[in-house]
């Protein structure tokens, strides 16, 4: 079994302990609801972190290129509550045109 592999399967394992793990500890019972509230914030903070780390994120580098011209017009159709194909439109439009125009 190559590293790689061992790796794969090192983190499935993981994977199915961590989800394991809630209902084993809770044991049936309910979330406090103050850490209900935490855990709904957990998506989209983690989401967040995607989107800017794949936008800005280079080789040790921050690049500030045409990403960041895609990602503004699709925050700016969401905050008009566009439907997501079309969030996705607009995002993928505006990057090529600033990608053609700079």
């Amino acid at each position: 079994m190559s590293d790689v592999w061992l790796v794969v399967v090192a983190v499935g394992v993981a994977t199915v302990l961590l989800k394991a793990a809630g209902p084993v500890v809770l044991g049936g019972r309910a979330l406090p609801p103050r850490l209900t509230e935490v855990v709904k914030l957990l998506a989209p903070a983690l989401f967040a972190a995607l989107i800017v780390t794949q936008t800005v994120g280079g080789d040790r580098t921050i690049e500030l290129d045409e990403r960041l011209v895609g990602v503004a017009a699709g925050g700016a159709a969401v905050a008009l509550k566009s439907p997501l194909l079309l969030v996705i439109a607009v995002a993928a439009l505006a990057t090529a045109l600033a990608r053609a125009l700079l």
